[in-house]
């Protein structure tokens, strides 16, 4: 197996079960994971770490999204994917980004696979 094209990407998921799979997805494939559950630890992961990709969950519970995650990393140039299981309410968010969407539940293999193959560009946005 190659190494993998990214070394630290940020997930940015409210629910703990699926922050955990996502983390041992990207294990397995050589990355570490960098996990918050909020915007604020989110931004203190971009603080102390060097986060050269993403995969963030649009709604973040109270009323929260991952939107200003989402804006710093595009602005930085860093490729991320958009978690969903609301992709009504989440729609103008989603449309903002030149993202992939990966709507849940998606098996957490397979969202690291999309997230390798949008970085990679051989992922349509």
């Amino acid at each position: 197996m190659s190494t993998p094209a990214l070394t630290f990407v940020l997930v940015l998921e409210d629910e703990p079960f699926i922050a955990m799979d996502l983390q041992f997805a990207l294990e397995d494939v050589g990355i570490t994971a960098v996990t918050a559950k909020s915007s604020e630890e989110a931004f203190a992961a971009l603080e102390n770490n060097t986060i050269d990709g993403g995969i963030l969950d649009v709604n973040l519970g109270k009323g929260m999204t991952c939107e200003p995650v989402a804006l710093e990393l595009h602005r930085r140039g860093v490729p991320f994917i958009l978690n969903t299981g609301d992709l009504d309410r989440s729609g103008e968010l989603l449309r903002r980004f030149d993202a992939p969407v990966v709507a849940k539940p998606t098996p957490a293999e397979m969202v690291v696979d999309r997230l390798l193959a949008f970085a990679a560009g051989r992922y349509p946005r």
